[in-house]
């Protein structure tokens, strides 16, 4: 908290319960200056407590005035043989008694004591407790360097000398006592995680509790910046405000955390959204900062909890802290949330931790400028979203209606009942689910003005501009630096090719990442040359959220291809932004075109005009909480008990599934029977093709033999009857399939043992579903069964 040790000092070190806060003027970090500071006053008062009474009363003179006869003004003892400073070492330590002197006023111990003779031990002991911190303190006044926290040290400095006086028990004097503000941030924090995930399963429930008490704990231990350090990072905000809320931060929760003779209260007990919103932008990027840099220490169950679902966990809530219309702030949400289950109380978290990790504090900039078209974007439209009410392009007349598809007015009357905001337009409330948006904390970001998005370029006919002239340079590093087997010199070439263009991504004023491209308007295609972000802005969504930009500045351009070569290590990344090494575009129309890269992989995207790409995740979690008021009404409409089926005790053997009560208000329809081939040939023919499509897909890997015992031990114990495509290869020459139901049970049982020996989780299970999914694509278009 001293000028020196900078904004992090104290906070605990990430994945840990929690750890002890930095003493203020210690100085050091975190672990030498907090954890042994802590320590060695606790040492020190414990020693002191078990000290003979003679000595006790020495220490307590010290802040005793004289009650000798005569009004003596002495205010206290001062020792006639002061030990030397420093203390040496091999010196025996100096024993007192009650008649020895006073060095100022000549009275003798005793006269400065009297009050304390009859003083149980138990209020000695607390009297000495309060006369170290008060020691402790001084040290704090004459080492700290901010004025305005020199001033509460020395403020709660005479409070305790007061106390040791008048035998009292110090009470911080303020116009307001604790808590500043309610709800608390930890009633807030428990508000938001039943608000978002009370319909989770207890298993993931309590995934997402841990995460809270995690942050709860990290807002306890953490250091705030001084007033004069907020000045000069946030000049704009409210400065008397924060102040206030500082001076109050250190009485009652940061000094009595080292000075334990004053009462101490949790921070996230007594102060509310008006702290955490001071304080919670800084503390969020230092906090997964150093995730990052400390991944490969984190042991292996806490890795997957700290850099997988604490950066979703801490932009949901970033959400609700800032947001003005946020119910988790209200008092009475508790009371005014109807049908939502009580969550348990998110308990703090009280393990110490000694070995803490602190961040560059000068990783803190300021936050960006809001997001604007500035004179130095092109004149083009590409760098602006498209409103939802805009029309789209190449949407001459209206959608054609769908069989099955779901009424407008049933959608709006959903709509209407849909009193959760949050469910519609904010995060995947379940931070767990595969499916959850990769560009959700950039979408975020970019809303709040912290990145902002600039399609730039070089020119040789217009005058130089500095700013994208120094953004184009930041661009050629990130470029070099992420693409280090790319000559640098190519590298520059095409960056600041008047013929290419670059969508660059800018946070805090500097280039960390973009994309380099060229576009062939003529040909209907646009290459995409590179694609980077700065290695420690990763894992954070920005590479999704840079390629949607991208789509929809093309479909502005209306050029709906995008064709790349992507190394080994760029194919992931592309096939997660829907690329594929099916080329959708003409070989005719690219050849030539593009640069050719030895030892990658042509790959191609085609855009669909009529997806708004950079809110594409928020457009889905609408349709699917829809989707989820459609069931549960469905649900509530067919929740009917009919009575059993007699039938069957009178001698009946079959009936039709229709005839069953009941089975059709669920929605159950008969399965299309599909044609039957009569002709051997033609049947062993459009099954073959069949076959051959599932086997040359990429998912049938491992369906493709046997399965081995050696690499698969008690297989054979589990699935009674096994199935491959190498079996059925065999099986569809020997002609075995007569129809095509033998067939398709035979691939079924494919799918249906991997599901039942392997996990959901598994590689495997995946690729069941995935194949299972081509194999009945390609049955239907074969017209085995009906559409």
């Amino acid at each position: 908290m001293s000028g020196s040790a900078g904004i992090q000092q104290g906070s605990p070190a990430i994945g840990a319960a929690g750890s002890a806060p930095a003493a203020p003027g210690a100085g050091g970090t975190e672990g030498s200056g907090a954890t042994v500071g802590s320590a060695r006053i606790a040492v020190k008062k414990a020693q002191l407590r078990s000290s003979p009474r003679p000595k006790k009363l020495e220490k307590l003179g010290v802040y005793s005035s004289c009650k000798a006869e005569g009004a003596c003004k002495c205010n206290s003892w001062k020792s006639q043989n002061p030990p030397p400073t420093p203390p040496r070492t091999d010196q025996q330590p100096n024993t007192f008694n009650l008649q020895d002197p006073c060095r100022s006023c000549s009275h003798t111990l005793g006269d400065h004591v009297t009050h304390l003779e009859n003083v149980p031990e138990e209020e000695m002991n607390r009297l000495l407790g309060i006369a170290l911190d008060v020691e402790y303190l001084n040290t704090c006044v004459h080492k700290e360097e901010d004025a305005d926290t020199k001033q509460v040290y020395f403020s709660l400095f005479k409070l305790l000398r007061k106390c040791i006086l008048q035998m009292g028990r110090p009470v911080v004097e303020a116009q307001e006592s604790p808590p500043f503000e309610k709800p608390s941030i930890e009633q807030g924090v428990n508000n938001f995680v039943q608000y978002k995930f009370s319909h989770l399963p207890s298993k993931e429930r309590q995934t997402i509790v841990e995460l809270a008490k995690m942050f709860l704990n990290q807002i306890n231990y953490w250091q705030l910046e001084t007033p004069s350090q907020r000045r000069q990072r946030a000049p704009a905000d409210d400065a008397a405000g924060y102040k206030v809320n500082y001076t109050r931060w250190l009485c009652y929760c940061n000094v009595p955390q080292f000075c334990d003779s004053l009462p101490r209260y949790e921070t996230t007990q007594v102060f509310g959204r008006t702290l955490l919103r001071s304080v919670f932008t800084v503390m969020r990027k230092q906090l997964l900062e150093q995730a990052r840099q400390e991944k490969d220490k984190l042991p292996p169950e806490k890795r997957t909890l700290i850099l997988t679902h604490f950066p979703k966990f801490l932009s949901m809530l970033e959400e609700e802290v800032y947001s003005h219309s946020s119910p988790i702030w209200s008092e009475e949400f508790l009371a005014g949330s109807s049908g939502v289950i009580s969550a348990p109380p998110v308990a703090r978290s009280l393990y110490y931790n000694s070995s803490p990790v602190s961040v560059d504090p000068s990783s803190c900039g300021s936050v960006s400028p809001a997001r604007k078209t500035a004179s130095v974007l092109e004149p083009s439209p590409g760098g602006q979203k498209r409103k939802p009410s805009e029309p789209l392009p190449h949407e001459e007349t209206k959608k054609l209606r769908i069989v099955g598809d779901i009424p407008m007015e049933l959608i709006n009357e959903v709509m209407a009942t849909i009193t959760d905001p949050a469910s519609m337009l904010g995060p995947e409330t379940s931070l767990l689910s595969a499916h959850s948006a990769r560009d959700e904390a950039a979408r975020l970001e970019e809303r709040r003005g912290v990145i902002e998005f600039h399609v730039i370029g070089n020119s040789l006919n217009q005058k130089p501009n500095k700013r994208i002239l120094m953004w184009l340079v930041g661009l050629q590093n990130v470029f070099s630096h992420q693409l280090p087997r790319m000559p640098k010199e190519y590298i520059t070439r095409l960056v600041f090719d008047p013929k290419h263009k670059t969508l660059s991504l800018i946070k805090d004023g500097r280039v960390i990442g973009g994309i380099c491209f060229r576009m062939f308007p003529s040909q209907s295609f646009t290459e995409i040359v590179f694609c980077a972000v700065t290695s420690n802005e990763q894992v954070k969504g920005y590479g999704t959220h840079l390629m949607n930009h991208l789509k929809e500045y093309h479909i502005k351009h209306d050029i709906l291809n995008f064709l790349t070569y992507a190394d080994e290590y760029a194919i992931g990344y592309f096939k997660k932004q829907g690329f594929s090494k099916d080329i959708k575009v003409p070989k005719a129309k690219y050849l030539g075109y593009i640069k050719d890269y030895e030892g990658a992989t042509l790959m191609g995207c085609e855009l669909n005009p009529s997806i708004p790409y950079t809110e594409f995740s928020v457009i889905i979690k609408k349709q699917k909480e829809i989707i989820k008021k459609l069931i549960e009404r469905k649900q509530a409409q067919i929740r009917k008990v009919y009575p059993g089926l007699s039938c069957f005790k009178e001698g009946v053997r079959q009936i039709p599934i229709e005839s069953i009560p009941g089975i059709r208000e669920t929605g159950w329809k008969p399965v299309g029977k599909g044609k039957e081939l009569k002709d051997p040939d033609q049947l062993y023919s459009t099954l073959k093709t069949i076959l051959q499509h599932v086997k040359s897909h990429q998912n049938a890997w491992p369906f493709m033999e046997p399965v081995k015992k050696t690499e698969a031990p008690g297989y054979y114990q589990v699935i009674r009857f096994p199935m491959d495509l190498k079996t059925m290869s065999e099986r569809l020459k020997s002609r075995y399939y007569t129809t095509r139901k033998l067939f398709m049970a035979d691939m079924q049982r494919i799918f249906t043992n991997c599901r039942e020996y392997n996990p959901p989780e598994s590689e495997y299970y995946k690729c069941a579903n995935l194949l299972e999914k081509f194999f009945y694509t390609k049955i239907k278009e074969a017209g085995l069964i009906e559409k």
